[in-house]
């Protein structure tokens, strides 16, 4: 009996197959991240009571809600760089680096031996994307759509209830929630 433990495959089936699997598990991981349905459902929404209502849904909501935050603020990004050609093509670069580190991966990203959490990969990412695009000359356009996408943010942050939310009993420690579903009336 031949044994093929620790050896390459070489078959061009086991390629393909790793490619169709990996698009597959990229594809869920997208669509079931946070959904856009759940994100902005109308009867989620109301104001706060008062002040530490209001920065303890800001808080909960933000780390619920993260992966889609970031995609708001640079979808703003991105409509305010269409009059900029070459802030734009900085932009699209950037993109695919926060496409592979940060909205695609599967496991958590590891530099030198120590695993970096998702929150500081998010904050780098956002660092290196505003210091890079500054540099094209596109300054006031950066700002300011930067700061709307903020904004549209923390208003949604704010007004969207956190009672629908639960802590997810596996990710706890991390910070993971579950969403509770209510029905439509």
């Amino acid at each position: 009996m031949s044994t093929t433990y620790g050896t390459i495959p070489t078959s061009p089936d086991d390629d393909a197959g790793s490619k169709v699997e990996f698009l597959s598990r990229t594809t869920e991981r997208i669509q079931t991240r946070r959904p856009w349905k759940e994100m902005f459902n109308p009867h989620s929404i109301s104001l706060p009571q008062a002040y530490p209502d209001t920065l303890s849904r800001i808080k909960t909501n933000f780390r619920y809600f993260l992966m889609n935050y970031a995609i708001i603020v640079l979808i703003f990004l991105f409509l305010s760089l269409l009059w900029h050609p070459i802030s734009l093509i900085v932009f699209v670069a950037l993109m695919a680096a926060w496409l592979f580190l940060y909205f695609l991966r599967d496991d958590q990203l590891v530099i030198f031996h120590h695993p970096v959490d998702d929150r500081v990969v998010m904050a780098v990412l956002s660092v290196v994307t505003i210091v890079l695009l500054l540099l094209t000359g596109a300054t006031m356009n950066i700002l300011c759509s930067i700061l709307v996408g903020v904004a549209v943010v923390v208003v949604h942050a704010a007004v969207r209830k956190t009672d629908d939310l639960c802590l997810d009993e596996d990710g706890g420690e991390a910070g993971g929630f579950l969403a509770v579903s209510s029905p439509v009336e």
